[in-house]
């Protein structure tokens, strides 16, 4: 895969450990979820260092003083339904004022295209910092489509965060919307005959969420 200004793979020790825990069959419903969650977590900690931020004052027991916060009301995440919903809560356990939105696409078994079933986004979406999440970027064809979405509606600001990628499917992200920043935690072979990623993990929704 050539290399992209605006893909960015997150490799720490940390992350590798957890993804290690996802790869592995043997991991439960229950880790697997938790897992999930806390590599979300530390991904945004990275994915959103450019986060918009304002000045307040401050008094301490001995005196005021100026800080940064993040400026409030300033940021969106946006799951695609249904596996991105794993990701969601990981993200708000460092951005809990954040608003929610959904995007449903399902993938045509024949065609393997993304289909639009469902799409809320939360009022004033577009003068927020939107991170599109799914644990998954395979093909990209779901990823290209919600962001696509979200520029129709007026975003301006919108970032990628999936846990593991393919070739396959970044670079069709990074091609299609070159002004996206889209991270990972790992570039993974490639997709096999099903449109699966290699090594991979299976089936992100299904595993977390118990369904097969």
């Amino acid at each position: 895969m050539k290399e992209y200004k605006n893909v960015y793979i997150l490799d720490h020790p940390l992350i590798r450990h957890k993804l290690a825990i996802i790869r592995d069959k043997n991991t439960n419903t229950k880790q697997f979820r938790e897992v999930i969650s806390e590599l979300a977590t530390l991904m945004a900690y990275e994915s959103f260092k450019d986060v918009p931020t304002q000045k307040i004052v401050v008094e301490t027991p001995l005196e005021t003083v100026e800080q940064t916060v993040v400026k409030e009301n300033s940021i969106a995440i946006v799951p695609i339904l249904r596996a991105g919903l794993g990701m969601v809560d990981g993200i708000l356990s460092l951005f809990p004022a954040a608003k929610v939105g959904h995007i449903g696409l399902y993938r045509d078994e024949e065609t393997f295209e993304p289909k639009e079933y469902y799409c809320k986004l939360p009022v004033g979406i577009e003068e927020k910092v939107v991170m599109v999440v799914d644990p998954m970027l395979a093909t990209g064809g779901s990823a290209c489509d919600a962001i696509t979405m979200l520029k129709k509606r007026g975003c301006k600001k919108i970032k990628l965060m999936s846990i593991i990628g393919a070739p396959e499917g970044v670079s069709k992200v990074a091609d299609a919307h070159p002004d996206v920043e889209i991270y990972v935690s790992t570039l993974d072979r490639c997709l096999n005959e099903h449109c699966y990623i290699l090594p991979g993990l299976g089936d992100a929704g299904d595993r977390i969420f118990g369904t097969k």
